[in-house]
């Protein structure tokens, strides 16, 4: 499961925001085996801007995800740091990578 989050951030709490987000992603990769992986980015022109593009294995995998503690716990630090937030399902088309990436 591909998805991709576009998060318009609170410009005062982006530091804030960014240590919550590295905690969660961080305990997520860790601790549940249907997280695959994490990117994210940040706009350059607006670094309150920021895109994260999220694997799991499938939609349980997701699913399980938003009813652990540390994302619980992300969401609810983030809940005023957060100005907007849009979620698009995606599906893979191809995934092309160096075998040592």
């Amino acid at each position: 499961m591909y998805r991709i989050a576009k998060i318009k951030v609170d410009g005062n709490q982006l530091e804030q925001y960014k240590v919550a987000l590295k905690e969660q992603m961080n305990t997520a990769i860790k601790v549940e085996p249907g997280v695959l992986s994490y990117t994210v980015v940040a706009d350059k022109k607006d670094s309150s801007l920021i895109t994260i593009m999220e694997v799991y294995a499938n939609l349980d995998a997701y699913q399980s995800h938003i009813l652990t503690p540390h994302f619980k716990k992300y969401k609810d630090t983030v809940k005023d740091m957060v100005l907007s937030l849009e979620l698009i399902d995606t599906e893979l088309i191809e995934r092309v990578h160096k075998s040592d990436y």
